[in-house]
């Protein structure tokens, strides 16, 4: 028998949005726009008392720490140094979070975040936020009714799941996990709106 140091995340029910994965490309600077987007939606989260979450890489990661930090909130990473992987970022030695969870390769990484976080943030990234988001998708699917919700930021997600409707055998509950918010005002009701649906399914007091 094969032994792998693969640690799947156990998705337990969740009735409340504590802690929120960011994620998005890690080839910005912190003169693009989408770093000082994201900042902002960071620095929104941790002043609603939020936990940021990100992968302790550059770019939008390092936006999400920062944005957060300019508030006082708290952050965690789960980060990956591999020796192997030339074209992976690996983790930025600016990006200073509260707590690191180091992983031991992609795979535990990316679950590593999945199970760090109660709610995902998706903004425009590359094939590792493609990664990132299809999975995080796929266990909301399979966990539907135990799942995370999860929110698409930008305009062009409109046209991404246009596309994905399109061509690919999608159900009606798969696009129930997800909503998308063009700017911060959307970004604000969709997690408004996913947090009392925690509610309403924990049969908890909604927020007022």
């Amino acid at each position: 028998m094969i032994k792998t140091n693969i640690i799947v995340p156990e998705v337990k029910k969740t009735c409340t949005i504590q802690r929120i994965a960011v994620f998005g490309s890690a080839d910005v600077d912190e003169k693009h726009p989408l770093f000082q987007e994201t900042f902002k939606i960071a620095r929104f989260l941790a002043y609603q008392g939020k936990t940021v979450v990100d992968g302790g890489g550059p770019g939008t990661m390092l936006a999400a720490t920062q944005g957060a930090q300019s508030v006082g909130g708290e952050t965690v990473a789960v980060t990956l140094n591999p020796t192997d992987m030339p074209e992976f970022e690996g983790a930025d030695d600016q990006n200073h979070v509260d707590k690191e969870i180091k992983a031991t390769n992609y795979i535990e990484r990316m679950f590593g975040l999945m199970d760090q976080s109660d709610a995902f943030i998706c903004v425009r990234g590359g094939t590792g936020t493609l990664s990132e988001w299809a999975t995080a998708w796929l266990l909301g699917h399979l966990y539907y009714g135990n799942h995370k919700p999860m929110i698409l930021y930008g305009d062009f997600w409109h046209e991404v799941m246009r596309v994905i409707g399109e061509n690919f055998f999608i159900g009606e509950k798969e696009h129930l996990v997800y909503k998308i918010a063009r700017d911060e005002e959307e970004l604000i009701r969709a997690l408004n709106e996913f947090e009392s649906d925690l509610a309403n399914r924990c049969r908890l007091p909604s927020r007022s």
